[in-house]
């Protein structure tokens, strides 16, 4: 039987089973005509920058942390791979978490642009989990507390971005080769719950003789002899910025793309489709550092932008390490996906540690998730909400401190409950049908799911998909922070402890049994060239979404002064030093220059002005601060590299006021020239 994917796309919006729209034998014939085939792939990017000013960050979940300003800008990168008819999206997006409404807002753009070329089965979108991003494009009300709500703006860039990605890869779309190949990087984690880890069974512990998963896996794309790119899985949390930083930053693995990208390849953004392409990817990093010395910002130097270039320049390096004995893979391309509703799992004994069945239960949050990892930023006084703050989206909601039943306590145990989220009005805070999808890229599986998962967990999900599908186990990885978003998966070991990240395996000690049941079950399909059905359809509650976060008025300009005007002049610098200017700007919320920048460091040539750095490169920063109640200043900072070349510079500002009419007119600063010597 054919495949008909318009009636797979049918079937995945109306949450019609799989099976039904395309047959039990429709896997298996895919399997059949790739094998004949080669590649085809593309590669796309594109900038998720948010607003710089005001806006709350995800990650540390900490009101206080509300962006002002530019490190490094996030993006989204887009590998299309196609073989024999089969296709996959896999996107490397530079946020906090892929939540379920970018999921579902990607996959509706995608459809309405592409019809079902894209769909939930073929489509990967995966988190680096960056806590110096913005934050506000959930619409689950546990991870939008920080934010004060939903934030539109925020939700457009990202789901607006990601599509353009992956159009961008779409476009792309030639013949070429793709390698695979393995490393071990060493000093770029550590186990951040080492408590926890040691109460797994020796057999567990034994595969990661330093309690860290030193696995590097990269897949290099080249075009005949030319490598184009290259994407990376390593575990390491990217949470080199610290619960202090203010500054929009892609992270370690954004430094790692960097280096890859701009430093060895010449790549420049702003210059149009860049020729090369380096994404640094998650696998199950749930107790992975990278702060090595165990304390926020601390580890391998004290300050978090040395610590963030250097753990990224180490992933960079052991990716280049393995791209050096990478080998072709079988040109085999597939994919399935299904859904599960975590709240409600029967667990076969098979799958549980006594031997007997057991359920999952209604999502609830731990003690000492309150308390945050203190490893890599604690939490706040007194739980998610500090004390003496009002939060307006906690009183819309009810509070937080929830009374619960006793069998939820019963299910939970040992965990002792904060908040039980899965049963808070008026609809739980946090998703339970949530998706699990598996895809085969030649020699490679990689299991995707919508959580942190330890490396002790992750290697139960591998193994049990190996054994099903009848490969070794270094042949497939767990893609953690993927589609979806709902905290931890820790084993029932780790569990018992109730360390941070115990504390937030949401549903149950038996958590990661249920998602070990329910992979096996889409691998034993995946092998059998069937397609199980879809599951319970996940929710949309975009309709019950609040934003208390007020918007930004009209700007203004000190007295005497005009948008643009420069308020701090560069001065003569040599190279290897550091040149600063600030200007009087507008509030970036009214344009966030998404794709663009707000700051050119331009050179004088014979031939006029050209563009030597700009902001959202690494040696540029950009400080936003608010000057009066509605006064911008800009504060750029460049770090001028050692291998400059000297001359005549200039600063030029680029924004967008917003006037007392309502309408937007941009404006450009210049800064005075300067010598770099």
């Amino acid at each position: 039987m054919p495949v008909n994917r318009r009636a797979v796309l049918a079937a995945s919006t109306l949450g019609i089973p799989l099976v039904a729209a395309m047959g039990a034998h429709g896997a298996s014939k895919a399997h059949a005509e790739s094998a004949r085939g080669g590649f085809e792939f593309g590669l796309g990017i594109a900038d998720l920058t948010g607003p710089a000013a005001e806006c709350g960050m995800m990650g540390y979940s900490q009101l206080e942390q509300t962006t002002a300003g530019i490190h490094l800008r996030p993006r989204a990168r887009a590998f299309v791979i196609e073989s024999g008819g089969n296709r996959v999206a896999f996107v490397a997006v530079e946020n906090g978490a892929l939540f379920q409404s970018v999921h579902r807002g990607v996959l509706l753009a995608l459809a309405r642009r592409f019809g079902d070329r894209y769909t939930e089965r073929n489509v990967v979108l995966t988190s680096t989990h960056t806590h110096s991003s913005c934050g506000g494009s959930a619409h689950d009300y546990a991870y939008t507390l920080a934010t004060l709500g939903f934030q539109q703006q925020v939700y457009d860039t990202e789901v607006d971005g990601i599509v353009e990605a992956i159009a961008a890869a779409d476009a792309d779309l030639a013949p070429g080769t793709v390698a695979l190949g393995r490393a071990e990087l060493r000093d770029a984690s550590v186990n951040r719950s080492r408590v926890a880890f040691d109460r797994n069974p020796a057999e567990d512990r034994a595969a990661f003789p330093d309690a860290i998963d030193p696995a590097v896996t990269t897949l290099v794309f080249r075009r005949g002899a030319k490598e184009v790119g290259a994407l990376t899985w390593f575990a390491t949390h990217n949470t080199s910025m610290t619960n202090k930083n203010r500054l929009i930053s892609s992270d370690n693995k954004g430094y790692a793309s960097y280096a890859a990208e701009h430093l060895e390849h010449g790549v420049r953004h702003l210059d149009g489709e860049p020729s090369y392409l380096a994404a640094f990817v998650q696998t199950n990093a749930g107790d992975m550092s990278p702060n090595l010395a165990l304390a926020p910002g601390i580890g391998p130097t004290d300050d978090e932008f040395d610590n963030t270039r250097i753990i990224g320049e180490r992933q960079y390096i052991a990716s280049r390490t393995a791209a050096e004995q990478a080998a072709p893979i079988t040109s085999t391309i597939d994919s399935l996906l299904c859904y599960v509703d975590l709240a409600a799992v029967t667990v076969d004994g098979r799958f549980t540690p006594d031997g007997a069945p057991h359920r999952t239960a209604p999502a609830a949050a731990g003690l000492s998730l309150a308390a945050g990892s203190v490893e890599d930023g604690p939490g706040l006084p007194g739980g998610p909400i500090p004390e003496g703050v009002r939060n307006p989206l906690v009183d819309f909601l009810g509070g937080i401190d929830h009374p619960h039943p006793a069998w939820l306590a019963d299910a939970q145990a040992p965990k002792a409950i904060f908040a039980p989220l899965g049963l808070m009005p008026p609809v739980p805070w946090v998703p339970n049908v949530v998706p699990l999808q598996l895809i085969r890229l030649g020699d490679l599986y990689v299991a995707a799911a919508g959580a942190e998962f330890t490396i002790v967990a992750g290697l139960r999900v591998r193994r049990a998909v190996a054994q099903a599908l009848g490969v070794g186990v270094e042949q497939v990885l767990l893609q953690g922070y993927s589609n979806a978003y709902h905290q931890y998966v820790t084993t029932p070991e780790e569990y018992d402890a109730q360390q941070y990240e115990g504390a937030s395996t949401l549903f149950g000690r038996y958590t990661l049994c249920a998602y070990v049941q329910e992979f096996t079950r889409l691998a034993e399909a995946f092998v059998a060239g069937a397609v199980p059905g879809r599951g319970p359809a996940p929710r949309d509650v975009s309709a019950l979404q609040p934003n208390f976060a007020a918007a930004p008025g009209p700007d203004a300009t000190p007295s005497g002064r005009n948008f643009g005007d420069v308020v701090r002049r560069p001065e003569r610098t040599a190279r290897g030093g550091r040149v600063e200017a600030e200007f009087v700007s507008a509030h970036p919320k009214h344009n966030p220059r998404r794709g663009g920048t707000f700051l050119e460091v331009q050179r004088r040539t014979g031939n006029g002005w050209v563009r030597v750095a700009n902001e959202g490169e690494w040696d540029v920063r950009f400080y936003w601060r608010k000057q009066d109640a509605a006064v911008s200043i800009a504060h750029f900072v460049w770090d001028i590299p050692a291998g400059a070349e000297p001359g005549t510079h200039r600063f030029v500002h680029f924004a967008d006021a917003l006037g007392a009419d309502g309408v937007l007119r941009p404006f450009t600063g210049t800064s005075d020239e300067f010598e770099v010597v």
